[in-house]
């Protein structure tokens, strides 16, 4: 019988990880099976811009797939058991379980509204596809003048932010931020911020902790009503709270895994992206974003080929080098950090940073479009089909 690999979630750390174990394993011992609710990949760093009106290549997973040997499940996952190795989940064929050996679980993050009152209601966000396409289109309807608030002064807020800005500029666009604009950025770079925000006409609300949303505007924590015809929620981020079922999770639900990006809990269960509780090699906890899901998912893969075909498990890096920060269209901010996540006195700012961008994000794309791009002639078999056992883990 072969072994079921379940991957779930086709994101940018579950579809490269399906083309990645699809690339190293023999298709005569392994089934590899990805399920996803959505029939396209999401270009989930790239969701402002679709929200701003501008369009993108939509990629459908059935031809991503096409040919690589990773049979595709449309459907969405309502459970997992990871006593008895089971997932749930229901689709246009209905519901069904689907039984697996080892399992990855790669469903990444949504929008956190924090008990906000009002949030959920009245807020838009860029989490997902069809909550881009909603705002896309409220903003559509928005006149001259039209007044649009973006809540949160991290990555995606400042993306955000800046893209709907130079997309919209007759619309109105502010920017409220719990703290200071770009605090954790040279100084340096947090002038070349604050000077993109006065170039695209984007005004700046610090210190202002928003408390509840409203259909029309905002109201702080210290009673100020802050007009909006549209709120643009980007204060954080969550995951489903579907891991917590069985697996040993953190207090804010993602996954607690060991170097290997296996769950401490359940070693038949691997995790990778932003669900994963990874602790980088600084000793301190990855941040949810892609540049975490590349490496998780890079791990979680080395260690699901390296035991099922007994050899040693490598330990891939865990470092994070910094943050990319679109700026609209021709501007950006490439910020490097140090191995205790504290920047850098250098930066790289500009059309330049703006290209750079540009070509990673292609790149991602087209890795995502050829899954199995090298396939090597000859793939592992598993330990069991050759006589091998055991693998060891590298210090």
């Amino acid at each position: 019988m072969k072994h079921r690999i379940v991957v779930l979630g086709a994101g940018y750390a579950g579809a490269f990880a399906a083309g990645n174990l699809a690339r190293r394993l023999s298709p005569a011992d392994t089934e590899i099976t990805v399920v996803n609710a959505a029939p396209d990949f999401v270009e989930r760093l790239r969701l402002h811009q679709l929200a701003s009106g501008q369009d993108l290549t939509s990629r459908k997973l059935a031809d991503v797939f096409a040919g690589t040997g990773v049979r595709l499940r449309l459907a969405r996952v309502t459970a997992v058991d990871p006593e008895h190795r089971t997932v749930a989940v229901t689709g246009e064929d209905g519901s069904a379980e689907l039984a697996y050996d080892t399992l990855l679980y790669a469903l990444g993050s949504s929008v956190a509204h924090h008990d906000v009152p009002g949030a959920a209601e009245y807020a838009f966000d860029v989490a997902g596809r069809s909550s881009a396409l909603r705002l896309r289109e409220r903003l559509a309807g928005l006149g001259e003048g039209g007044t649009v608030l973006v809540v949160g002064e991290g990555l995606t807020g400042i993306e955000t932010a800046t893209e709907l800005a130079e997309s919209h500029p007759g619309l109105s666009v502010a920017l409220a931020a719990r703290g200071e604009l770009g605090a954790w950025l040279s100084p340096k770079a947090r002038r070349h911020l604050r000077g993109a925000f006065d170039r695209l006409g984007v005004a700046v609300r610090e210190h202002t902790d928003v408390a509840a949303v409203e259909p029309t505007r905002v109201i702080t924590a210290d009673g100020r009503s802050v007009p909006a015809d549209v709120t643009v929620w980007s204060a954080g981020f969550a995951v489903h709270p579907m891991a917590a079922a069985g697996l040993e999770v953190t207090g804010t639900g993602r996954i607690v895994v060991d170097r290997t990006m296996r769950s401490v809990s359940h070693p038949d269960v691997y995790a990778a992206g932003d669900c994963a509780y990874a602790i980088g090699e600084n000793g301190r906890p990855l941040p949810m974003s892609c540049a975490s899901a590349g490496l998780t998912n890079m791990q979680a893969t080395a260690a699901i080929i390296a035991r099922l075909t007994g050899r040693e498990v490598p330990a891939t890096g865990l470092k994070y080098f910094g943050n990319h920060i679109s700026l609209g269209r021709r501007d950006a901010i490439f910020q490097m950090v140090d191995g205790d996540v504290r920047s850098k006195a250098w930066y790289l700012g500009g059309r330049t940073a703006a290209r750079l961008k540009a070509g990673v994000l292609k790149g991602a794309g087209w890795g995502i479009a050829h899954p199995t791009f090298g396939l090597p002639k000859r793939r592992r078999r598993l330990a069991a089909a050759t006589g091998r056992t055991g693998a060891r883990v590298a210090a």
